[in-house]
């Protein structure tokens, strides 16, 4: 059985978080966290903020996860559009 490689190292997928929500007090303890979907979006469940993956590299601008906060999770485009 192989293993699949994620587009993100595990490691660094642990300590990321959205910008936007650790900012916030209203988040908890550990706010900001994010989730891996599609294998090319990074999803933050507080805020519903949403970073694509390019070419193995999350693109964490708070603009950017703004402007996919609305777009539901099973219509984000894979892989994420250029910029």
């Amino acid at each position: 059985m192989t293993k699949k490689k994620l587009p993100i190292n595990p490691e660094l997928l642990e300590i990321l978080r959205c910008p936007e929500a650790v900012r916030s007090d209203q988040y908890g303890e550990d706010p900001g966290r994010l989730e891996l979907v599609h294998d090319c979006w990074l999803v933050c469940k507080d805020n519903g903020y949403k970073y694509p993956i390019r070419d193995g590299i999350p693109v964490m601008l708070v603009e950017v996860g703004k402007k996919w906060a609305d777009t539901p999770v099973d219509q984000l485009p894979v892989p994420p559009p250029e910029e």
